[in-house]
């Protein structure tokens, strides 16, 4: 048998007290955030298992009905995800299984008896949103051993031994330990062709638990799902891992070229939009810093002493290295402030001192305007570029990267309260983005109100110290002019 790479025990958990059972059925993978056949630490240590028992190894991909903001444009993301596992695992030696839940609930005992036929059950370790919770409700009432494991990034999530609050230095943390963790990559394949097969999922499971109708779910299917019809799928930005594979391939053949210079102009649309893709699993950011590297012909004898500075470690083109230190740092970043801080890094109190004692401060200030969630989620301010942001969220799921800053800036502008700022950016963003719920949302929502910048000044009114950024200034900077007219309202 191929011998199965072992994943770094820095990403592996243990969630409960059970031994391994070699007399299970089979080992079972609970794929639930890394949602993709490649790439992936989570189906590499069920594979490790499975080659080492000698036994089947059942991938179970399941999407439930009672999680918040859900609604058909999330659950068509993660559907057409699935659809892509289902034909990448179709001539390999696993048994996929895929469950769309049609009533809330009703999934429920479906997890504990597969897991009661299994030698171990493998899961992803996700941070954020609602599958911390989820793993603690079933960890202990599970009859086998539950493994979690990290994917989530480059760097392992336990690696850091802090919660870093700038860029700068956790940078300069990832740059001292990036070489290392880039020598050990989870295995593009995972899956040999000569692990155990077995007879797949027990029939009296599928009876009651039918494997999901792909096909007629994307066909119109979703609308029959007890979900929120009201945000549909997004027009533009199709899930699933073989689409994340082709843009981030068109991203490299043509807009990486001009990415340094051209990213903060909407016009140019010189961006991954990759975010869904690393948000729902599809990606994994391996390959993709992977691809990069391997387009610069980089080699690690290229890479300078670790600085802290956001060019000039890697000795690649400006483009390239702008990108990785957007994947390197600023979403792994985030990853760390949401490990190390889950009760708190979706709390105002969690902010930083200086900027909560700043806006504390001016709270009272007198608003320029006053907009509630109704006029924000409808595109009805008197400010254009900030309805025209609003409006491409709305209608595509995703925002360009900075004006995401000034739409968030604004918010804050215009609200009674910061705190009142907080809710609706976190609404609307986690409402209709399809890359919200995300650490890396919840920093650029967190950005808005101080957390990972500093005190700027002057003081200004309502922001204290908070770096403060207007329409004027952005139309002044950005060529943003197509961008309007597209996302007009007209």
């Amino acid at each position: 048998m191929v011998a199965i790479d072992p994943v770094d025990e820095l990403r592996v958990t243990q969630a409960n007290t059970h031994e391994i059972r070699p007399d299970g059925d089979y080992v079972l993978y609970w794929m639930i955030a890394f949602r993709r056949t490649r790439w992936n630490h989570s189906l590499q240590r069920a594979t490790m298992w499975a080659a080492e028992l000698g036994k089947p190894l059942i991938v179970f991909e399941a999407l439930r009905i009672r999680y918040r903001w859900a609604s058909d444009r999330l659950h068509r993301f993660v559907i057409e995800g699935m659809r892509d596992n289902q034909a990448a695992l179709r001539d390999k030696p696993v048994t996929y299984y895929p469950y769309v839940e049609p009533q809330a609930g009703a999934g429920t005992p479906l997890l504990h008896e597969l897991a009661s036929r299994s030698c171990v059950v493998v899961t992803d370790e996700y941070p954020c949103f609602f599958l911390p919770r989820m793993i603690r409700a079933v960890q202990d009432r599970l009859p086998a051993r539950l493994e979690c494991v990290d994917s989530n990034g480059v760097l392992p999530l336990r690696l850091g031994d802090r919660t870093f609050t700038v860029a700068h230095s956790y940078r300069r943390f990832m740059q001292k330990q990036v070489l290392d963790q880039l020598a050990q990559p989870p295995m593009a394949d995972p899956i040999p062709d000569d692990l155990p097969r077995g007879d797949g999922v027990p029939k009296e499971i599928l009876k009651r638990w039918p494997a999901a109708d792909l096909p007629k779910l994307l066909g119109g299917g979703i609308s029959d799902l007890p979900i929120d019809h009201s945000v549909p799928p997004s027009p533009v930005v199709p899930g699933g891992p073989a689409e994340a594979e082709n843009r981030l391939r068109e991203f490299v053949q043509g807009p990486l070229l001009r990415y340094d210079e051209d990213r903060n102009h909407p016009d140019e649309v010189a961006t991954t939009q990759l975010s869904p893709h690393l948000h729902f699993g599809h990606l994994s950011a391996f390959a993709m810093v992977d691809r990069l590297l391997d387009l610069e012909h980089w080699t690690p004898d290229q890479a300078s002493p670790a600085n802290g500075k956001n060019h000039g470690f890697w000795n690649v083109s400006e483009s390239t290295e702008a990108l990785l230190d957007q994947v390197l740092t600023w979403r792994e970043l985030g990853f760390n402030q949401t490990f190390r801080n889950p009760d708190g890094y979706d709390r105002y109190d969690n902010l930083p001192e200086w900027s909560q004692k700043t806006l504390e401060e001016h709270a009272a200030d007198p608003r320029p305007e006053i907009y509630d969630l109704e006029a924000f989620e409808n595109s009805r301010t008197h400010d254009e570029l900030w309805n025209a942001a609003q409006r491409q969220l709305v209608q595509q799921g995703i925002m360009h990267n900075y004006m995401r800053m000034l739409w968030g800036k604004k918010i804050l502008h215009w609200t009674p309260h910061p705190r009142e700022a907080l809710r609706i950016m976190e609404h609307l963003n986690n409402k209709y983005g399809l890359d919200g719920r995300d650490p890396n949302s919840y920093s650029g929502i967190f950005w808005v109100l101080g957390r990972f910048d500093r005190a700027w000044g002057p003081k200004r009114p309502i922001f204290g110290s908070v770096r403060y950024m207007t329409s004027d200034s952005t139309r002044k900077k950005l060529r943003l002019k197509a961008y309007l007219r597209k996302f007009s309202g007209k």
